[in-house]
Formats: structure tokens, C-alpha cells, sequence
């Protein structure tokens, strides 16, 4: 699933290709994808506004349009395409902009399961989903006392997969970071010394920013574009490894949370 470096990387490539064009047709050929509005009332909305710029929210891809942001969440398998407005369509290509000049952005999704919204600029932080979500990673007030007042007795995994309190962090992260931070991943939340929350931020950071800078990690569901990959995957440490880069331990693995989970029971020691 496309994490936040992915996501991040993805809104780097788009800026590239679609800035500044407008939109003069959406074709929608799966409704469940179009979250809100109604289909119809989506495609009346979106025609002829322009792409203004393109940002971020946690996994969100927030579209700046004229009026309107189009939120779009890629789940597990989501991709864009730019096409040709005469290129033949893939069966996956679900919803298709369509730009003045000819050009098309396609939404490509084996699985169907990605979300689009159109919500009016002003309200955008307001309503669902993106008024549910946490602190970024790099927020200043990102610290260990809010962490502290968010973390219950859950284990410390699955609570940083939580988008309401940190956004963007997906497994293959986790993983790495509570290696980085030596914390066994069942650890209860609120049984963390005030140390290993620092550590938690500052290893959030440093791994993300390294991952943004590679381009994300690239796993079989996610390609930011065509011929675009991460490399970030070559410099994972303990997630899907066999043996502790650190102390040469073999590396286990479990499941936290229904999510499959690599740790060095050597230096995440329970």
C-alpha cells in the first residue's frame, strides 16, 4: 500500500504533468470510488476547473482546484497515468479526467478500493476525512507530551498505524522505526519512557525524509509513474529481512494487529 513517501512522491510526479491544466470532462466508470458527491453531481462540479496545485495530507492526494479540492486516497493498488485522449482504455482505468489540450489523467486501480471526494475549498479541514486526521511528522507540535496524552495501552504498532494520531506511517515504516528505536512493536503505548517517544518522532522523521528522498519504497502494488521507482526498499533494515544488520540475530517475524510484523527480538527486547 502506498505509504507517505509514496504518496509524497506521487504528488512530486503529478505537479510535473498536470499543473495547470483544466478539466473538461470526468468520466467515472466505478461509482463506488467517488466517495462524495454523487457521481453525477461530481462530474458537474469538476468540469472546467483548473489544477491548480497539488498537496498532501497524510495519504490524501489533495487536487487544488478553482473551487473545490479533489481528495484522493490510493489504498492499496491506486496509480494515475497520464494518457492521450485517443489512447485505448484499460479495464482498471476507473475514472478518467479529461484536459482541454488532449491529454487525459487516468485513475488505474486493480482493486477498486481507492476514494475520491470533492469537497469546496473553505470546508476541506472541516468535514471527512481529513478533520479526523493527526499531527504530520514533521509538526512542531509533534512531541512526547501529545504523544503521551494519545497513547493508551494498545501495542505501540498498531497505534502508530493509526491515522488519528500520527498520519502517514504505514507498516513497512513502523517497522523500521521501532527498530531504529529499539521498542519491541506489542509494547502497550502508555508503558513507553519519555526517551522512546523521542526516539519514535526523530526516527519517524529520519526514516520518511530518507524514503521521500528515494523516491518511496517500491512493492508490487505501487508505482508513483510509469518507469518511476523507489529505491528506498534497498535500504529497509528489518522489515521482510532475515537477519539483524545490527547484531546479525535472525530477524522474526508476528502479527500485531492483523499486520505482519518484522523485529529483532535481540534488540527490541520485550
Amino acid at each position: 500500500m502506498p505509504e507517505l513517501p509514496e504518496v509524497e512522491t506521487v504528488k512530486n510526479t503529478l505537479k510535473k504533468q498536470v499543473l495547470n491544466k483544466k478539466i473538461i470532462l470526468a468520466s467515472i466508470y466505478w461509482d463506488n470510488i467517488i466517495a462524495s458527491p454523487k457521481p453525477e453531481e461530481f462530474k458537474e462540479k469538476i468540469k472546467n476547473q483548473t489544477i491548480n496545485n497539488i498537496l498532501r495530507r497524510g495519504k490524501w492526494l489533495m487536487f487544488e482546484l478553482d473551487d473545490y479540492f479533489l481528495l484522493s486516497h490510493l489504498r492499496m493498488e491506486g496509480k494515475y497515468f497520464i494518457r492521450n485522449i485517443h489512447d485505448e482504455k484499460n479495464k482498471h482505468e476507473h475514472i478518467i479526467f479529461t484536459f482541454s489540450d488532449n491529454t487525459e489523467l487516468r485513475y488505474h486501480d486493480t482493486r477498486k478500493f481507492g476514494k475520491m471526494y470533492l469537497i469546496d475549498k473553505d470546508k476541506v479541514y472541516e468535514e471527512k476525512p481529513l478533520k479526523d486526521l493527526g499531527k504530520e511528522p514533521w509538526d512542531t507540535t509533534l512531541t512526547k507530551e501529545y504523544l503521551k496524552e494519545k497513547l493508551n495501552k494498545k501495542p505501540i504498532k498498531v497505534q502508530l498505524l493509526d491515522q488519528s494520531i500520527i498520519v502517514g506511517i504505514g507498516n513497512i515504516y513502523v517497522d523500521e522505526v521501532l527498530f531504529l528505536s529499539k521498542i519491541y512493536p506489542e509494547t502497550p503505548g502508555n508503558k513507553l519512557k519519555d526517551k522512546d517517544l523521542e526516539n519514535i518522532i526523530k526516527y519517524t522523521r529520519e526514516t520518511l525524509e530518507k524514503a521521500i528522498e528515494l523516491g518511496g519504497t517500491t512493492v508490487k502494488s505501487y508505482t508513483s509513474s510509469e518507469g518511476v521507482h523507489g529505491r528506498f526498499q534497498n535500504e529497509l533494515l528489518v522489515h521482510t529481512k532475515e537477519i539483524c544488520p545490527v547484531c546479525n540475530t535472525k530477524i522474526e517475524k508476528i502479527t500485531v494487529g492483523g499486520r505482519g510484523t518484522y523485529y529483532c527480538p535481540k534488540c527490541q527486547k520485550r
